[in-house]
């Protein structure tokens, strides 16, 4: 298997002027754009959160977006990316707003 056909699932949190922002919008549309599969969802502490899965260079891509651009009127302190793995199959079927 190809690097660029190996399939990366990571999590992610994204702490900052994150939520009223139109944050999970846009990380909606940014990750359909490059046909990325996951979720994202506010939480109770104010930041962002979800799962990113898809091929490598295409999570990378959004690992970026989400680190240094967001939503415009979104300010981004920090992003923490965890359990990052190599999957097999993609465990959703499109990029989900979880309330």
């Amino acid at each position: 298997m190809a690097e660029g056909d190996t399939l990366l699932s990571v999590d992610y949190e994204i702490f900052g002027k994150v939520q009223g922002v139109f944050f999970r919008k846009y990380t909606q549309a940014e990750g359909k754009k490059l046909g990325l599969v996951g979720w994202v969802q506010n939480t109770d502490r104010g930041t962002v959160q979800g799962q990113l899965q898809g091929p490598i260079s295409k999570v990378r891509h959004m690992q970026e977006w989400l680190e240094t651009r967001g939503s415009p009127k979104s300010h981004i302190d920090k992003a923490n990316f965890n359990n990052e793995k190599v999957i097999l199959k993609l465990d959703y079927s499109d990029f989900q707003i979880v309330k």
